[in-house]
């Protein structure tokens, strides 16, 4: 169950566009990206992967973060342009942004 706690305010997000064919693909490369977010950075929380159920090639992500200054941190290794990279090559389009949550209910 994803929780909310006063620590995992703040979330990067991506809206993905996967290129037909290769959901399956990207779902395997978010996932190892994830995973080595897990390992390798400090103030990661956990993160969350959604598909649209009615565009299979529609995926939502959502990483909760300590705070904004350990998710600029994980941004700044080498090792998430790789990561990134290989999620973002098989999409025809990606939108990224940061999050603070301002309420929960």
């Amino acid at each position: 169950m994803f929780t909310v706690t006063e620590q995992g305010k703040y979330y990067a997000s991506g809206n993905w566009r996967v290129t037909d064919g290769m959901a399956d693909q990207f779902i395997d490369n978010w996932t190892a990206f994830l995973t080595w977010t897990q390992e390798a950075n400090d103030g990661f929380l956990q993160a969350r992967l959604i598909r649209d159920l009615q565009d299979p090639n529609h995926f939502v992500s959502f990483a909760a973060w300590r705070d904004p200054a350990a998710m600029s941190a994980w941004k700044e290794k080498p090792e998430f342009a790789e990561h990134f990279g290989n999620c973002r090559a098989l999409c025809t389009d990606m939108q990224a942004g940061g999050y603070e949550q301002v309420r929960a209910v």
